[in-house]
């Protein structure tokens, strides 16, 4: 009987040590939402309330988003990784863009604020890494109260209006298929691929 207690004392420091390890590891970065989706003139002329967005609400953002981004961990200070891969375009090497648009509960001033993509002409897979304090509008956002929803507006490079419903060349950017992943990484730490589940491993 003493050798089992033992044992099960054993068990729940190694319990607890795993749990220990793990929780840096979860708080270090969270997938705020990972959408594939494809996107034609028709989707970019339909969209509502707005033209040339795609939304991503509901079961579509992760359930287990903070409500606080400012504490215990701080997201608000932190990075936002964003991974923006484009599996399908039409050739043409037209230049594109995505606004990556984060909608809080709430919100002071205008209410949201804004980040996005590197601009791209072809397919393949392109990040960066965004500080959270320095996209636009950041400050719009009461942080302490979360995200609701994401906003993704496809744009050409003319710059904030260049939504891509007005152009008259549309053939040139519909229709597109998109992986776009965003990640938020705490103050303090860096962005970790290995975290993402499902991410092809690079070669």
């Amino acid at each position: 009987m003493s050798a089992i207690r033992s044992l099960c004392a054993n068990c729940s420091v190694f319990i607890l040590a795993g749990l220990l390890l793990a929780s840096p590891a979860w708080a270090q970065q969270l997938v705020l939402f990972d959408a594939t989706f494809t996107f034609t003139k028709e989707d970019a002329d339909n969209s509502k309330p707005s033209k040339s967005h795609y939304y991503v609400r509901d079961k579509m953002l992760n359930a287990n988003r903070p409500k606080d981004w400012t504490s215990p961990v701080d997201y608000r200070n932190g990075t936002v990784h964003i991974r923006a891969e484009v599996i399908e375009k039409p050739e043409g090497a037209a230049p594109t863009t995505w606004t990556l648009c984060y909608i809080p509960n709430k919100g002071q001033k205008a209410g949201y604020g804004c980040t996005g993509t590197e601009v791209y002409k072809e397919k393949g897979v392109y990040e960066r890494d965004v500080k959270t304090t320095s996209f636009w509008q950041n400050d719009n956002i009461v942080w302490e109260e979360g995200i609701k929803e994401m906003h993704l507006v496809m744009k050409d490079d003319s710059g904030g209006n260049g939504h891509v419903h007005k152009r008259t060349d549309p053939e040139k950017f519909f229709p597109t298929k998109m992986r776009i992943t965003m990640i938020q990484v705490a103050k303090g730490s860096a962005y970790d691929p290995k975290l993402v589940p499902n991410l092809p491993v690079k070669k």
